[in-house]
């Protein structure tokens, strides 16, 4: 292994095809050559031919100066140096790495922050002591480059290799995010601020409301993109349910209680973590035959891969981790684990309030209808389910069972440990833009026009509050105009000079 070739010249890789010809260096050559059982990672380094240094979609290219030397050792160092951390990767790597291969490196360079972060990866994600001494010099060096990737702030120093670990997670669950420009504008723009600012000097009776107004219709819409169309009662509950998330810790028992509320009645699903397989696609119509687009954790690992993205929420609420990243990181891994037989959705959305409620994310008393965004995002939330789910899908090794379900033959929890969030961290930025920046000013909008009309009316009609809350409504589903019907019958007291004025005052209070 340590004498095998890496570099490869390529213009097609993987279905990729190359901006130009070049190179192939880093994570990729490793994973190309060792036959790695992880998937490309989102952007591939390239080794130009010409002196430019660019980023283009599924690609980083670099100049010739940058070309490692074609040996393992200078792979590892360039993707450390440029592409960042995989832990996936370097899980399947030290797989089949022997250890004497890293105590050799740290005893080569033993102040290389490069030799250091591969031994402390090593016995870190192996849980293996590697034959080296402690280190007694050399100044702490970050496990994560906070220029590639988000880090938290709350470090923990490793006298061993004198190390600071900056990983966003613990050992059992740490999915990590590269920064993108898209990324770091919306952490610059301030988006909890912003939406102190937008609540900022309403009147509480208006707080109320619009919180009211938006947890039903998150509820609502985390129902629809689960193609269910829930009973009054039920999208009620579940937005009350909602309007708790940040109030209790996560843990195994709330986790629970949260799928209880959401299927409510158990008498064809079994509640709590599954015992058997479970996958996310179609049957075959003439067999019968499961057609996975995801492939849920095997059931044996729940308790420990659970477990790990419990106590990494634990550790991310203070850790100053962005708490959009803690809410992507923790709840897409939340549904890529897919714990439940039935329930998972919701629940997976539901941790999002939660844990941008926790980190102070969310002003007290209101929550973000993100719901309501993915459901008007909703294309580019499957894509984002996908990315992660047909990535490692062919690297689960599976079988049908006798009931048209998956049976999962290995371990594969490290595919749901150690997975890349940024297309997550970033489809959830969006969302929660979209939902400051449209959803809750149009929603605190409305709610004044509404009143300045209800007290009009009041004033020249001294209409009663239920009256005037069936006039708006006829009005809204009438595109504005009092029908005959109405005028006939609920409203016949008006006169018709007296509706057409009141269409008038409708048009300009609530029509925008």
């Amino acid at each position: 292994m340590l004498h095998t070739s890496f570099s490869r010249f390529v213009t097609v890789f993987h279905g990729r095809t190359a901006p130009e010809p070049g190179t192939l260096v880093g994570y990729g050559a490793v994973i190309e050559a060792l036959q790695l059982p992880v998937p490309l990672p989102r952007d591939i380094a390239l080794i130009s031919t010409k002196r430019r240094q660019y980023h283009v979609a599924g690609w980083r290219v670099f100049t010739p100066r940058h070309a490692p030397l074609d040996t393992l050792w200078a792979h590892l160092v360039f993707a450390l140096k440029y592409e960042g951390l995989d832990l996936l990767f370097f899980k399947k790597l030290f797989a089949q790495l022997p250890a004497q291969a890293i105590e050799e490196w740290v005893r080569r360079a033993p102040q290389s922050r490069y030799a250091r972060t591969l031994w402390f990866l090593y016995e870190w994600l192996l849980e293996q002591r590697l034959a080296l001494p402690d280190l007694t010099r050399g100044n702490y060096v970050p496990v994560v480059n906070e220029q590639l990737q988000y880090a938290a702030v709350t470090g923990i120093s490793i006298p061993r290799q004198r190390l600071r670990n900056n990983l966003p997670g613990v050992v059992s669950f740490c999915p990590l995010v590269h920064k993108t420009a898209s990324l770091e504008q919306y952490l610059a723009r301030d988006l909890a601020g912003r939406a102190q600012h937008v609540l900022r000097g309403l009147h509480a009776d208006v707080l109320v409301r619009t919180s009211a107004f938006l947890l039903l219709k998150d509820s609502k819409a985390s129902f629809t993109i689960e193609g269910e169309q829930p009973a009054p009662t039920r999208a009620l509950r579940w937005g009350r349910a909602i309007g708790q998330a940040g109030q209790h810790a996560l843990s195994r028992e709330e986790l629970l209680r949260l799928q209880q509320l959401v299927i409510e009645s158990s008498r064809f699903v079994r509640l709590g973590y599954r015992t058997e397989g479970g996958f996310v696609g179609e049957h075959d119509r003439g067999t019968g035959d499961p057609i996975p687009d995801h492939i849920s954790a095997r059931w044996q690992d729940l308790d420990s891969l659970m477990n790990g993205l419990l106590a990494a929420a634990a550790y991310l609420e203070t850790a100053g981790y962005p708490p959009v990243l803690t809410a992507a990181a923790v709840a897409f891994g939340f549904v890529f684990i897919h714990p439940f037989v039935d329930g998972n959705g919701r629940v997976h959305r539901y941790l999002i309030h939660h844990l941008l409620a926790r980190q102070g994310f969310t002003p007290p008393g209101i929550i973000f209808p993100v719901s309501a965004a993915i459901l008007e995002h909703l294309p580019t939330y499957r894509q984002v389910l996908e990315r992660y789910s047909h990535a490692v899908l062919e690297f689960i090794p599976w079988q049908k069972t006798a009931d048209h379900n998956v049976e999962v033959l290995a371990d594969t929890s490290d595919y749901y440990r150690y997975f890349d969030a940024t297309p997550q961290a970033e489809f959830l930025f969006d969302c929660v833009a979209y939902t400051l920046e449209k959803t809750i000013p149009q929603e605190v909008a409305y709610l004044q026009r509404y009143d300045a009309l209800k007290a009009w009316l009041d004033e020249q009609f001294q209409m009663p509050d239920k009256l005037v809350a069936v006039l708006i409504r006829f009005l809204e589903q009438n595109q504005g105009v009092l029908s005959k019907r109405a005028r006939e019958k609920e409203f016949a007291l008006l006169t018709p000079e007296e509706a057409d004025q009141i269409q008038r005052q409708y048009a300009l209070h609530l029509v925008e």
